[in-house]
């Protein structure tokens, strides 16, 4: 990178940073910083703000209510967001079906979904898999069978993240139960007031509810619905989640947790000398601080192919999978620096501001947080591919073993 260059997206750096530092509400950044879960309500705030602002979009032309940043822009944005305590936007309307209806869907589509998307006004769930179709996703089996000006849709999807809070569902569905199972799949847009369509929770073991099945009994959907050409579902899915798997990489969430341990490290008193003094600690932190220079500096090289054009294969899963392990290894490390105080859970310290809990955490005010995000983060290894299936994509997809 040349030294204008670097110049420039250090100025931007400075930019980001100081829109956030003003326009980020101190209320919705305790919500972060403390670890609890923020509410729709403050998302949606953020994401207007953001939209004012007309940043709310990066990936998207600019035309359609993007932002003209390049892929090294994007992240150094994302980055700072992460480490400003911002809430996470929600990705499945802005970063998935918004990106993938730009790309493959209709006018009509473009011109109706994408305004609601920028604004906030519909909230978006993914509908990929099923009951025994999770990692071997192109073996799923709700079908859709047209009919007249319809497709008729007739099965179920599982672990559907948000479905009980969200407007509108994009889901895989087999159109053609006779081709190779990868070539009979389309993508369908879903109403979730459609006739014909009931919502289980699935209660995790936090006492979350966060996860769903989705059931479809006899649920017309309009053809115009479709994304892009029959039979072409299983090409679009994996262009949405070779994206996904880049912005699973992490970092910005990582280096926030990192600075959090540094911070723990340096209060907590472990036999009367701070466990930052401590050189078994201090070993451990900084093979994690190289851990994450590492993906940090491999994401840039994928940021680099991008920005000149190249595509990006399936060795992007590298990121996802050593993200996603790199922030569970971080947890460990804050539990051992805790100790017995980071053990304790309740649901309600996720949800309800310290003001406002009857009950405080035991210990340090940071400890009642740390088992219910370490509860919340086991799921990264598994949402958007298992780390076993990333394996199984790097060894034979790109190793060619």
């Amino acid at each position: 990178m040349s030294a204008s260059e670097t110049s420039r997206l250090g100025a931007f750096r400075i930019e980001v940073r100081d829109f956030i530092r003003d326009k980020l509400p101190d209320d919705i950044r305790e919500t972060v910083r403390s670890g609890r879960l923020g509410t729709a309500g403050e998302t949606q705030r953020w994401q207007k703000i953001l939209h004012e602002k007309g940043w709310v979009a990066p990936s998207w032309p600019v035309e359609l209510g993007g932002v003209d940043w390049t892929p090294m822009q994007r992240n150094i944005f994302e980055e700072e967001c992460a480490l400003a305590d911002c809430p996470p936007l929600d990705p499945m309307g802005l970063s998935m079906i918004g990106p993938l209806i730009i790309a493959r869907g209709s006018q009509a589509q473009k011109d109706f979904y994408l305004p609601r998307i920028l604004a906030s006004e519909e909230k978006w769930c993914q509908g990929y898999s099923e009951p025994g179709s999770g990692s071997d996703l192109a073996s799923l089996q709700t079908r859709a069978v047209a009919d007249g000006d319809d497709y008729v849709v007739n099965g179920t999807k599982i672990w559907t993240s948000g479905t009980h809070a969200a407007d509108r569902i994009f889901c895989l569905v087999r159109t053609d139960p006779d081709v190779k199972k990868q070539e009979g799949i389309s993508l369908l847009l879903i109403d979730l007031k459609t006739p014909g369509i009931s919502i289980r929770p699935i209660i995790g073991l936090n006492e979350m509810h966060f996860f769903n099945q989705i059931f479809f009994d006899d649920v017309r959907v309009p053809i115009a619905n479709r994304v892009g050409e029959e039979n072409r579902g299983w090409t679009y899915a994996k262009e949405v989640l070779g994206d996904e798997r880049l912005q699973l990489s992490r970092t910005g969430e990582n280096k926030r947790l990192l600075r959090q341990l540094k911070t723990i490290a340096a209060q907590e008193d472990h036999g009367g000398e701070k466990l930052a003094d401590q050189d078994w600690f201090r070993r451990k932190l900084r093979r994690a601080e190289v851990r994450l220079k590492a993906l940090d500096y491999t994401k840039l090289r994928f940021l680099q192919r991008a920005e000149a054009g190249e595509a990006i294969g399936p060795e992007v899963s590298m990121l996802k999978l050593q993200g996603s392990e790199l922030i569970q290894e971080l947890d460990e490390m804050l539990l051992e620096a805790v100790g017995h105080y980071g053990l304790p859970y309740d649901k309600s310290w996720m949800l309800i501001p310290r003001s406002e809990l009857n009950e405080s955490p035991i210990g340090s005010d940071y400890a009642g947080m740390l088992s219910a995000n370490r509860f919340r983060h086991k799921g990264y290894t598994i949402a958007g591919g298992s780390s076993e299936v990333q394996r199984t994509i790097i060894s034979k997809r790109v190793l060619g073993l």
